[in-house]
């Protein structure tokens, strides 16, 4: 592969979205059009004849570097692994209680908050975040939820002593308003 070809490759490589070919051809303002479009068709036999996973195409008015379509869906699988959804405010908050009141039941977590937390308990354990820990000695002997460590690893703990002390955050979340 030519020098041009592996600038464009990191180039596209680097870009979520498509890049015209007007913008590749900024990269190196002294190569030809001819010598531009030689290098991309350079760059895509390389993909095609080498066998790899990925593959260039002109798409959306510009080029760009896509998987190919017969793994887009183990891939897509793959990164909802990776990549945690985003948690609501009231799923914050139970996850603080219970990180903080381990091992506590449904009803104390209720009780804190003022609502049912019924749906939100059953989101975060499906998350992976809280599970239940143990069985409580009251009536019905209700279940105790604590966190796992898939909860330390997201909120980058090593260790549920590394949360903050609530003090810490009464004095944080006092100043913060004063700051705004």
């Amino acid at each position: 592969m030519n020098p041009l070809a592996k600038l464009l490759e990191a180039a596209l490589f680097a870009s979520p979205r498509p890049i015209p070919a007007t913008e590749l051809a900024a990269l190196d303002p002294e190569s030809s059009p001819a010598a531009l479009q030689a290098a991309l068709e350079s760059l895509r036999e390389h993909y095609d004849v080498d066998g790899h996973g990925v593959e260039l195409v002109e798409q959306g008015g510009g080029w760009l570097i896509l998987t190919r379509p017969e793994y887009t869906e183990a891939i897509e699988r793959a990164q909802m692994a990776v990549r945690p959804q985003r948690l609501s405010a009231a799923a914050l908050e139970s996850l603080a209680i219970i990180a903080y009141r381990q091992p506590i039941g449904r009803a104390e977590i209720a009780e804190i908050r003022g609502v049912d937390v019924g749906a939100i308990l059953k989101s975060l354990v499906e998350r992976g975040l809280v599970e239940v820990v143990a069985r409580g000695e009251g009536l019905g002997r209700p279940l105790l939820y604590g966190t796992t460590p898939l909860f330390l690893e997201q909120f980058a703990l090593r260790h549920l002593e590394e949360l903050p002390r609530v003090d810490e955050l009464a004095i944080a979340l006092r100043r913060e308003p004063a700051a705004l």
